[in-house]
């Protein structure tokens, strides 16, 4: 199958989508292709299908090329590793949660719209 055709199986297939996002996510050619199907998913279904992790601190600015990702982090909470490195437990419980039930519980380890 073409890649695209295995990005839209896997992201349609599966009960949730995990987007973890460093910068060398945001370097691959693949990024944008990703981040585009799952937020059709998300905005298709109206239901909590994805779930971004960043991995490092990434400033908002440097989203600026993924027009899609920026949407999503201005309206959406998400999960940040920098900011959990201290309390891994609670991060791990907070993505846990998220696969659950989709709502990722707002906590000091939870970056969103306001935390940016």
């Amino acid at each position: 199958k073409p890649i695209i055709e295995n990005i839209t199986d896997a992201i349609y297939g599966s009960r949730k989508t995990i987007c973890v996002i460093s910068r060398s996510y945001l370097q691959s050619e693949w990024c944008s292709r990703e981040i585009q199907m799952a937020s059709y998913r998300l905005f298709d279904e109206q239901k909590d299908v994805l779930i971004l992790l960043f991995l490092e601190e990434i400033p908002t600015h440097h989203l600026s090329p993924y027009h899609r990702m920026r949407k999503l982090v201005k309206k959406r909470t998400y999960l940040s590793w920098p900011q959990a490195a201290q309390h891994p437990g609670v991060f791990w419980q907070n993505v846990q949660r998220a696969l659950q039930t989709g709502d990722a519980v707002n906590t000091d380890l939870l970056t969103g719209p306001t935390g940016r």
